[in-house]
């Protein structure tokens, strides 16, 4: 039986369509672009921050608007209204990242003219990803094929542990989610690293991404640097290296005399909690274990930054 969906988060979009139900997906949000099919959908809400501000300035567009309990986001309810979903899939993870459960919950109140369901995804280690997979496949009628899309995923996450099972040197990696001011990548990634052959730094697994100082990161003196700007590009994080070149020290670290410094896409993979979060596994696995592993995201997945 045919549903109508609209997804307001990039990762359960992705998460839809890997369950082969793309064709009853209607709408999406500003930021779901994968895959390429979806961008012909129509687009249920938008950005509150202007383009091609810096880091910085991102930063402080987003304390503004919280700090006046304004949304960073506004949901189009006269499009939702119009497209006439059956379900609603948005997030409770983080209000920075996406379209929030309270955004659509407040746009949606007693407007639609027929119930609606809203599914809240709020993960915050890898088990919660793979948890949302299954919660969404059993909301959407179907559970078998979460279950085998879940077996497909733990395929290959076990391929990469059983590839490192013996290997005892694992470096210290530390990943960088914002540039300025400086934030450490938390909740799954930590994880991710793990089993990709490394020892996160600065982060916690399953804890939010923490603010950090320089002087937090020249004290760890990690082996590797992954840079991976919540919502960046490669290209886009590559135009704000300078704000790491220029910190006192830099030349001085390890990762950077072994020219361990990585660009990672973090829009495409690592911030995005759904079917590609093992992609980003397979990317650090490349980064950390290179003499163990080659699976073909060099140069577009990641770069070596000289």
């Amino acid at each position: 039986m045919s549903q109508r969906i609209i997804t307001l988060l990039p990762a359960a979009t992705e998460i839809v369509c890997a369950l082969g139900l793309e064709e009853d997906l209607v709408g999406r949000s500003h930021e779901c672009d994968f895959p390429e099919l979806v961008k012909q959908l129509p687009v249920c809400s938008e950005a509150n921050i202007p383009d091609n501000l810096s880091s910085a300035d991102i930063d402080k567009k987003v304390k503004e608007l919280l700090y006046d309990a304004l949304s960073i986001y506004t949901v189009n309810r006269e499009k939702i209204r119009e497209l006439a979903p059956d379900v609603v899939i948005t997030q409770a993870q983080c209000d920075v990242c996406a379209v929030s459960l309270g955004d659509v919950e407040a746009a949606l109140k007693d407007y639609l003219d027929k119930p609606v369901e809203i599914i809240s995804l709020q993960p915050n280690s890898l088990h919660d990803v793979l948890g949302d997979i299954k919660l969404i496949a059993f909301a959407l009628g179907t559970p078998e094929k979460g279950d085998q899309l879940l077996e497909d995923l733990q395929e290959r996450i076990d391929i990469i542990r059983h590839k490192l099972k013996f290997i005892d040197t694992k470096p210290t990696v530390a990943c960088i989610e914002w540039l300025e001011p400086i934030m450490v990548s938390g909740n799954w990634v930590p994880e991710l690293v793990e089993i990709a052959g490394g020892t996160p730094i600065l982060a916690e697994v399953g804890k939010h991404s923490p603010f950090v100082q320089w002087t937090d990161i020249k004290e760890a003196d990690p082996d590797i640097i992954i840079v991976m700007p919540c919502g960046f590009s490669i290209e886009r994080t590559m135009k704000e290296m300078h704000l790491l070149l220029q910190q006192h020290g830099f030349a001085d670290l390890k990762a950077v005399k072994n020219n361990r410094i990585y660009i990672a896409d973090g829009n495409q993979y690592f911030n995005r909690p759904g079917p590609r979060i093992v992609d980003s596994i397979e990317i650090l696995a490349e980064i950390i274990s290179p003499k163990q592993f080659i699976f073909g995201y060099e140069g577009n997945g990641w770069v070596k930054f000289n």
